[in-house]
């Protein structure tokens, strides 16, 4: 049986430098993505800006897109975390606003990289390849919102949860159009968020 100290044991010289080496690369390869750009940036230029051998790049990673995938969960981690430690827990409106909110603060606290990055992204195929890990977030919240009678319980809530990522990424996507973006983009994924949740048409319309 393991115990939480066996797991929590402290990482060995080696191990550690691994990590760090990993780290750095990382580092290095996201400033020369941000500076040069995705495609104009090489593995001998990141490994030199690392200041290690090129083989030690492929010790770590297989190939530069690799290194998009890491950008990716490193998003997925913080997001994660993020929703734990501020969910408020009171309604279904205040949990996908705190949502979209940290949404929101990811992207913004780097914008010039995430601009970089969401290209790169793209391009490397990841919205199709990579588990769509926001729809899932919003399926939970939208689970539990069924649960405690808040939202209507015939609702498909892997479907809700895939029309909010779809809403996410769609604007997003309009956003890193500006270099300077005219507002927070929290404030434009709570406001797209209302537009979904209260609908286009007058009830009478729809009921019609």
């Amino acid at each position: 049986m393991t115990t939480d100290s066996a797991r929590e044991a402290p990482l060995g010289r080696r191990e550690r430098h691994k990590r760090l080496a990993k780290q750095r690369l990382y580092d290095s390869a996201l400033e020369l993505f941000t500076d040069r750009g995705y495609e104009n940036t090489t593995i001998e230029d990141i490994a030199e800006r690392a200041d290690v051998a090129r083989g030690t790049f492929f010790n770590h990673f297989r190939r530069k897109e690799d290194l998009v995938s890491m950008w990716g969960e490193k998003r997925r981690q913080y997001l994660t975390e993020e929703i734990i430690s501020t969910r408020p827990d009171t309604s279904i409106i205040a949990d996908l606003e705190n949502c979209m909110t940290a949404l929101g603060k990811m992207n913004d606290s780097a914008w010039t990289q995430t601009r970089t990055m969401l290209l790169a992204w793209v391009k490397a195929g990841r919205p199709l390849l990579e588990e769509p890990y926001a729809a899932d977030i919003f399926a939970r919240i939208i689970e539990t919102g069924i649960e405690r009678g808040e939202v209507t319980g015939t609702l498909d809530s892997h479907r809700v949860g895939n029309l909010l990522r779809d809403a996410y990424l769609g604007t997003l996507y309009r956003w890193t159009h500006f270099e300077n973006p005219p507002a927070p983009l929290a404030d434009e994924l709570i406001a797209v968020l209302h537009l979904i949740l209260e609908g286009v048409l007058p009830r009478a319309v729809v009921a019609a």
